[in-house]
């Protein structure tokens, strides 16, 4: 009785570190692959009238701002400011507590089916991640009222995903420009995001796949936003993750090639 008490106990202990083993290859600092990522973006823009729109970049949920420059409430508690700066072009500024968190400079083609987007996210430390959006028009017929869909863009940062043990049996995903954390542990439980971008309510889980394939699930009061597919190859050198956002069809691939 004794000794098969034992052989379970080693059994258990080697199975363990076979889990923590496989958990810390993925650790370590990831640079993002511009070349080889592929990011997809829609969003909507709906007239409300007398100069008012509602806009859902994703989520299903429309903020209706009027377009006249000044910022109004939006969600996650953040603002959002629309200003007219010519007849096909519009300035778009998003800020939480007053701080600049993006602005978007939008611009029509003269047919009315191109927009194309200067997107730019600044982090807590003012430095500034830019990527050029370019959307094709897939319903409405003139403005930017519509749904559009992205077919090209271009990363101009460069962007590094570090991840780290986090209490001996979780991972940290940590994205040190935009000084967001998502500390997870293998448990079913959701825990809460930390860092200042963070909408309240906040918190992601994390389940493992395979040895090299975990799942991170994102929420936000309880309603699941998105879900990260985050592959690691054979060769332990490349980190693949496959974000689907609630509410869109095609997923963002990011890929990322480990940093010595």
């Amino acid at each position: 009785m004794f000794k098969r008490a034992v052989q379970l106990l080693v059994a258990v202990c080697v199975g363990a570190s076979a889990i923590l083993a496989a958990d810390a290859s993925f650790v370590g600092d990831w640079k993002l692959n511009s070349t080889k990522s592929k990011l997809t973006d829609a969003m909507k823009v709906a007239s409300l009238g007398a100069n008012k729109y509602a806009f859902d970049f994703g989520g299903g949920k429309p903020e209706p701002i009027v377009v006249d420059g000044t910022d109004q409430p939006a969600g996650y508690g953040t603002t959002l400011s629309v200003t007219v700066e010519g007849a096909d072009a519009w300035k778009v500024v998003r800020k939480k507590d007053g701080r600049m968190l993006l602005t978007g400079i939008w611009n029509l083609s003269p047919d009315g089916n191109t927009l194309k987007d200067n997107y730019t996210e600044f982090a807590p430390n003012g430095s500034a991640t830019t990527v050029n959006y370019v959307y094709t028009r897939t319903a409405g017929t003139s403005g930017f009222a519509g749904t559009w869909e992205s077919t090209l863009e271009t990363v101009e940062s460069v962007y590094v995903l570090q991840v780290r043990t986090y209490e001996g049996d979780g991972l940290s995903f940590i994205d040190p420009s935009e000084e967001e954390t998502k500390n997870v542990k293998f448990d079913g439980k959701d825990y809460p995001d930390a860092g200042p971008n963070q909408a309240a309510g906040s918190t992601s889980s994390i389940r493992r796949v395979n040895d090299h394939t975990l799942e991170l699930t994102d929420k936000i009061n309880g309603k699941v936003t998105a879900t990260e597919e985050i592959q690691l190859s054979s060769d332990l050198k490349t980190l693949t993750v496959t974000v689907h956002l609630a509410g869109r069809s095609k997923p963002n691939i990011l890929v990322f090639d480990r940093q010595p």
